[in-house]
């Protein structure tokens, strides 16, 4: 169902949510941005049936969104 080189997937999602943040997204939607191509992996670039391919490209975005908001959070912490 899911390879593990489809995790590289991720540091993608990251890309396109920044490169939406700088192009003026405000930063709460980057959650919303990072789930949505998340589905659109998992959906249009997996080769998997509909229903698995909604729910990995949920785990992409997720894990994305995660990652992006524990590294910020490291980051912050560590300025303090």
């Amino acid at each position: 169902m899911f390879e593990i080189h489809d995790v590289a997937i991720i540091p993608l999602i990251l890309a396109l949510v920044q490169f939406f943040k700088k192009v003026g997204l405000p930063e709460k939607y980057s959650p919303v941005i990072a789930v949505f191509f998340g589905l659109l992996a998992g959906i249009f670039y997996l080769d998997t049936p509909i229903k698995e391919g909604i729910i990995v490209g949920l785990m992409l975005g997720l894990s994305a969104t995660g990652l992006y908001s524990g590294t910020k959070n490291l980051v912050k912490s560590d300025g303090k």
